[in-house]
């Protein structure tokens, strides 16, 4: 069986967690909070999550993980097989991890756990996020998702990083990032209603202290 490790907080760790729901495939959770021990690096080489655990070992990076559901677990695809199509939902993919998820990242701290940002990192991560969202709006085709008529990998990336991008960008900026966007902000409301998202939030909920305690170990 196919073993997730990382824990429930984690919005890259709930990205291949959904893959694995929404394609039925069985797997067991491993809670792993990764780290610089060599116990933690011997499973995860840069010591973040998620990482898959194969018969052959580990996997770790998301998007590679994502890949590997892919080509080897039976279910509802997540990727076209058609090169182009494939192409898009990819790049779709990595336009939201790189221009939408990693600026919104930078102000995380303050955001969610109230621990203040230099100005000059919030005034450059407001900058990107608005012109990534400006390119998702270009690229995206939101019919009725991210990247046509079904669930894909796209969307994976879409509920659980833009939604944390809404929240930074209400939180620090008092910007709706969705404003000139009807349809992905219906889409994100309509994975906000999907039962293995609702799954997966329930399961943050229940995990949250946890992970406050362990951020607090960390100071």
């Amino acid at each position: 069986m196919l073993k997730l490790y990382g824990f429930a907080v984690s919005n890259y760790y709930n990205m291949v967690k959904l893959a694995l729901l929404e394609k039925g495939v069985p797997f067991e959770e491993v809670p792993f909070f990764a780290g610089q021990t060599p116990e933690a690096l011997a499973v995860s080489p840069r010591g973040k999550v998620p990482v898959l655990g194969v018969d052959q070992g580990f996997i770790n990076e998301t998007s590679v993980i994502l890949e590997y559901i892919e080509q080897t677990q039976p279910g509802p695809k997540l990727l076209p097989v058609d090169p182009f199509e494939r192409a898009q939902v990819l790049a779709l993919a990595k336009e939201i991890e790189l221009y939408i998820e990693l600026p919104a990242r930078a102000c995380y701290a303050e955001a969610f756990f109230g621990m203040p940002v230099p100005d000059a990192i919030k005034a450059k991560a407001r900058t990107e996020l608005l012109e990534g969202m400006a390119s998702l709006g270009r690229h995206g085709k939101f019919a009725p998702f991210v990247a046509g008529e079904t669930l894909s990998v796209a969307d994976i990336y879409f509920a659980y990083s833009v939604n944390l991008a809404c929240a930074v960008g209400h939180k620090i900026f008092g910007l709706d990032l969705l404003a000139d966007m009807p349809g992905a902000k219906a889409l994100l409301e309509r994975l906000e209603q999907n039962p293995h998202v609702q799954k997966i939030a329930a399961d943050k909920e229940a995990a949250m202290p946890q992970f406050l305690a362990w951020i607090s170990s960390k100071k």
